[in-house]
């Protein structure tokens, strides 16, 4: 589907749902992707765990700046979004 303007798709008494077999992917050129609802379900994210031996993991945390924009931290002993909040700006 392509068009000079925008394309709208509207559910009003119902749910929409998109899927596919492989990948979907959702990008903006120039502005942002707004997912707007009282829930935002990750249930396939995956958890990081504690591993005494020194190795640093590439494990990440999802943060939250006041404004609704979400960012990824890596993640630390303790929480690390405090610590990266300039994206928030």
């Amino acid at each position: 589907m392509e068009a000079p303007k925008g394309v709208e798709i509207n559910a009003e008494a119902g749910n929409m749902e998109a899927t596919c077999r492989t990948e979907l992917r959702l990008e903006s050129k120039d502005g942002e992707i707004k997912l707007d609802a009282a829930k935002i379900k990750l249930p396939r994210l995956p958890h990081g765990s504690y591993t005494p031996t020194g190795m640093r993991q590439k494990v990440f945390e999802i943060c939250v700046c006041a404004n609704g924009r979400l960012f990824l931290s890596q993640a630390g002993t303790g929480s690390t979004c405090q610590i990266n909040t300039s994206v928030c700006l």
